[in-house]
């Protein structure tokens, strides 16, 4: 209930109407916005803590599939949290799961490519739920979510291939002392027509790349829903 504060009578002069009739600030409400506000900062802060860390444990997750690209691209779903957060909580916090995980990686595993690997797949990670979820913002239906995290897993994918022709590869070449014509050998295993570095990505890696989005899209979408209480703070 509002409380109004009149001027009191006994005073010399006189006050106008809408001076002696106007509302004092509600302390009570404004604490309690303020309080929500906290609230929802500190879950969204938890939920995104809880998200890096299932995402760094599924980066470890990781598996080859010789037969449809080389042995050292490895299937993870490490990018599934991120697509997570960025449906419930917003594309930022997509982004910070991605940055997060990558750091946590360092931390506990260190790099073996001068964090170039990580680079590339914080880049990756957060191309894929900046996209998703901010298609999600602008229509936030079913539809809008299966859209925007296709076009997310596009995204990456598309990425993937300057991110790796110009860095990721090269710095193979540097770090591991691995030739450019050993690693074009590797995918020439499985397709002899693939004989120059643009070809193996476009062929291989940008469609096994997809493939691993619509993954997390599949398993998104399968999950989300048994989760949104913990996402969204709803009991």
């Amino acid at each position: 209930m509002t409380k109004f504060h009149f001027m009191p009578n006994g005073r010399a002069g006189s006050h106008s109407d809408s001076d002696s009739n106007m509302p004092a600030p509600d302390a009570n409400g404004a604490a309690a916005v303020s309080g929500a506000r906290l609230r929802d900062r500190t879950h969204k802060l938890t939920v995104t803590a809880m998200l890096s860390a299932v995402a760094f444990v599924l980066m470890f997750l990781e598996f080859p599939i010789p037969s449809l690209i080389p042995s050292f691209v490895k299937m993870d779903l490490s990018d599934l949290p991120e697509l997570l957060a960025a449906f419930s909580l917003g594309p930022a916090y997509g982004v910070a799961v991605a940055l997060l995980k990558n750091i946590l990686h360092i931390i506990f595993k260190g790099t073996s490519s001068a964090y170039i690997g990580e680079l590339c797949n914080f880049t990756l990670g957060a191309a894929f739920a900046v996209t998703a979820g901010l298609i999600y913002q602008i229509k936030k239906t079913r539809g809008g979510a299966l859209f925007g995290s296709l076009a997310g897993a596009l995204a990456m994918a598309a990425l993937s291939v300057p991110l790796n022709y110009f860095i990721v590869y090269p710095a193979y070449v540097v770090f591991y002392k691995l030739p450019m014509e050993v690693i074009i050998g590797m995918y020439q295993a499985i397709l002899p027509a693939a004989d120059n570095l643009f070809k193996c990505l476009v062929i291989f890696n940008m469609p096994f790349t997809f493939s691993k989005g619509v993954f997390c899209v599949f398993l998104c979408f399968l999950i989300y829903k048994p989760l949104s209480p913990i996402l969204h703070n709803r009991r």
